[in-house]
């Protein structure tokens, strides 16, 4: 693949409802969007980043100037590529930053498989043409709220409930739940909100027959980790300390974990979650993808991912219109008998739909490699 042009776009689109986290509420998703041509056929890649460094560090202010001043200056160094595994190195110079180069290294895996006309699940050694779907709810205003909008998820048929947490919105929202709904697969998700000073909180957890305890403590702390899951029936799985597959490496030998959400982006890219999903495979650790409200660019690739035998738990990966009314890619993703079929055509299989893009880009820039 000889690069052409690198193209990069800032775009916001209104969430159907408020979304809210132990780090606030948002309202709006905005997302760097990345571009890469070769031969004439462009690939899209999506930045995760946040508006505000609250998840992350970075930010999609950060990743719009390492992406535009760092990154593309080594790719017009470099321009060609036999293959998107080559570009980690080629990056290698810039230290951290892993969702901006992540955004272009995926736009580099979808002009691949443009260009190979194969699927991009394919290329990745996919085994499944549908991923089972669970969807995250955010903290409510109280608990009739949550029951109702748990009920109405059920019905559209997702396969596994993760609730939010913090202190003040855990034990009861929980108990709520399992109450009313016995037999769902149900989670939980504190983003890092609690220390071990909430140590008898966090076992009354064990109550309610959860999957998983997900990001309970620091985000940069696995020594605490493993000594909570040490305390906990409950499995601790992880999210925002896997950073790399030498994280989830270090993860699992100190014992901080048993099961790892995945992002693409916050790992650093495909090429590092596919070593995430090797060491998971040798260790019997179960995955699953995490979400970040992506656009359809962003969501495709994750549901990509999702098809490689190691994610066998049901994943952050909602249906469009679970946050979105209009979205920029085409087709829009579809829950079927709860499953997200995977797009079967070359690529990330989504087209994008420029009119949307252009009515939603606040920023955009083009340049020649």
């Amino acid at each position: 693949m000889r690069l052409e042009r690198l193209s990069l776009f800032l775009v916001e689109l209104p969430l159907v409802a408020p979304f809210a986290t132990s780090f606030g509420e948002e309202r709006t998703k905005q997302a760097p969007l990345v571009s890469l041509t070769a031969d004439g056929v462009m690939g899209w890649g999506e930045c995760v980043a946040g508006s505000g460094p609250w998840y992350s560090w970075e930010t999609v202010e950060t990743a719009r100037y390492v992406i535009s001043e760092h990154i593309r200056p080594l790719l017009s160094s470099r321009k060609v590529f036999e293959h998107p595994s080559e570009l980690p190195a080629a990056l290698a110079p810039i230290r951290g930053h892993g969702m901006a180069k992540a955004a272009v290294e995926a736009a580099l895996w979808d002009l691949y498989a443009r260009l190979q006309r194969k699927p991009l699940y394919q290329l990745l050694g996919g085994v499944r043409e549908a991923v089972p779907a669970g969807v995250s709810v955010g903290i409510q205003p109280d608990i009739p709220s949550l029951l109702a909008a748990v009920e109405g998820y059920l019905a559209e048929g997702y396969q596994r409930i993760k609730l939010k947490i913090k202190p003040g919105w855990d034990v009861e929202p929980l108990r709520a739940v399992r109450e009313r709904f016995p037999d769902v697969l149900l989670s939980a998700d504190a983003n890092a909100a609690y220390t071990l000073a909430d140590l008898p909180t966090l076992r009354e957890l064990d109550r309610f027959g959860l999957l998983m305890l997900e990001q309970p403590l620091h985000f940069e702390d696995l020594l605490e980790h493993a000594q909570l899951a040490r305390e906990l029936a409950t499995p601790i799985c992880l999210d925002e300390s896997i950073t790399s597959a030498r994280r989830a490496r270090e993860a699992l030998a100190l014992g901080a974990c048993r099961i790892i959400n995945v992002k693409p982006g916050r790992v650093g890219g495909l090429t590092e979650a596919l070593e995430i999903h090797a060491l998971a495979l040798e260790r019997g650790i179960p995955l699953w993808c995490g979400g970040m409200l992506e656009t359809g660019i962003g969501r495709a690739l994750n549901v990509h991912l999702a098809t490689l035998p190691g994610f066998t738990l049901p994943h952050d990966i909602s249906a469009t219109k679970r946050y979105f009314r209009e979205d920029i890619a085409d087709p829009p993703f579809e829950l079927r008998d709860g499953h997200l079929p995977v797009p079967q055509r070359p690529g990330l299989g989504v087209e994008i739909n420029w009119d949307r893009l252009l009515r939603s880009a606040t920023w955009s820039r083009t340049w020649k490699l």
